[in-house]
């Protein structure tokens, strides 16, 4: 059987917090099969991110009695620790967190939040909550990632709280140019090609 050598995306970005990795397209791993993964936490302890394409069952009315009335959609951050709830949001003067770059934060007020649903404002363009998270241990991401497991790229807005889940990895990949788009066309399983 001939193979042939795809051109990939060199990973020239630093990995750093406030990345994105995306997933190689023939990553067989179920959990990380084509995802987008926005890096909340990089240090010599390991690295922390939440994946932003794969919604969970839940939403937040379903996990929270105090927030009962609220359908706020829940995805799912990754396979660690898939008992915490976790916040990435654009509105710090409202609820708070760490800024993990220029208008994006990482945790900050329930009860902030709270009250913001209850006035009713259109908040799901502005707030995401993620069951679990994803984390490496201190070099094991870095592994992978000269494995060529992970693509490294910078994270606008428009991908880290995207609407349109089933686009994210396709347009995390075109951040690398249109040298690189037949990546988003690879079949699930090269073998049904």
């Amino acid at each position: 059987m001939e193979y042939i050598n795809l051109k990939m995306p060199f990973n020239n970005s630093k990995l750093e917090k406030g990345k994105l990795l995306i997933a190689e397209p023939f990553l067989a791993d179920r959990i990380f099969y084509r995802t987008v993964i926005f890096i909340c936490e990089h240090n010599e302890e390991g690295t922390i991110g939440f994946i932003l394409n794969q919604l969970s069952i839940f939403t937040l009315g379903d996990l929270i009695i105090s927030f009962k009335d609220s359908d706020l959609q829940i995805y799912k951050g990754g396979p660690v620790q898939e008992d915490t709830l976790h916040l990435l949001h654009r509105l710090p003067e409202i609820i708070g967190g760490t800024e993990i770059l220029p208008g994006i934060y990482w945790g900050g007020s329930f009860d902030a939040l709270q009250k913001c649903l209850l006035s009713k404002e259109n908040l799901e363009e502005d707030i995401r909550l993620f069951i679990g998270y994803s984390g490496w241990t201190a070099g094991q991401l870095e592994k992978e990632i000269k494995e060529k497991t992970w693509f490294i790229a910078d994270a606008p807005q428009n991908i880290v709280f995207s609407k349109d889940i089933k686009d994210i990895w396709k347009n995390a990949i075109e951040l690398f140019g249109k040298d690189y788009s037949y990546l988003y066309n690879i079949p699930h399983n090269p073998q049904f090609n």
